[in-house]
């Protein structure tokens, strides 16, 4: 229960919560009504920054979610040019992330990470289409132990998000549900992949690490 209203916060967000609890202390002294709004950013700097521990289904039949979030698209697309997959025919799930939502992203399979590219790029709104294409982004493509077959999963910046953060290097062997980044501040993740049935469906909210996307 303890670990549910408390979760654990991400690293990234230490100097934050840092800064944010220094200036409520100092605002306070001032103005209580202003210390207060402060003690309420404090309180969601905290709660955005949270990295709850996760419960994957462990069985690579499955994609597990890559980002808490709603799905706003699932398509048929062609693959990221950044990768030269733009022959390949893929289903492209894209997710969300509000400024309310976890933003701890996690590997939706057991496998390698096989390649990592990053785009810089601009901030557009995250959930328009566009922004996959246009928006600065970090590609990682992951081969299944189990199969061989490769996913994408691309992080892409919001309007608001100002940084991508990569966890994982290429080569490195990940379990399903693994954490392989975060974005800051409101942002999206697409899921590319082949092969398998949709079980999510547009207008649903997901889960990192445990709702499932697809199967084979």
């Amino acid at each position: 229960m303890f670990n549910t209203i408390f979760p654990n916060i991400h690293k990234e967000g230490y100097k934050f919560l840092a800064i944010s609890i220094i200036a409520t202390f100092i605002v306070l002294l001032f103005s209580k009504f202003f210390g207060a709004i402060f003690i309420l950013i404090t309180i969601w700097i905290y709660y955005f920054f949270r990295d709850p521990e996760r419960y994957s289904i462990n069985d690579d039949a499955f994609l597990v979610s890559p980002a808490d979030g709603l799905i706003t698209d699932i398509s048929e697309r062609t693959g990221p040019i950044e990768l030269q997959l733009e022959n390949t025919t893929y289903t492209k799930a894209s997710i969300f992330m509000n400024v309310f939502n976890c933003h701890v992203n996690r590997t939706p399979l057991t496998g390698t990470v096989e390649e990592i590219n990053y785009k810089p790029g601009k901030f557009l709104n995250a959930s328009l289409d566009k922004a996959s294409e246009e928006n600065e982004r970090n590609y990682y493509k992951i081969k299944c132990s189990k199969s061989g077959e490769e996913i994408i999963v691309v992080q892409i910046a919001g309007l608001i998000a100002r940084r991508i953060v990569c966890e994982v290097e290429q080569g490195q062997s990940l379990k399903q549900g693994d954490r392989i980044g975060m974005i800051r501040f409101g942002s999206r993740v697409d899921i590319y992949f082949k092969n398998k049935k949709v079980l999510a469906k547009v207008g649903q909210n997901v889960v990192a690490g445990e709702s499932l996307i697809a199967f084979e």
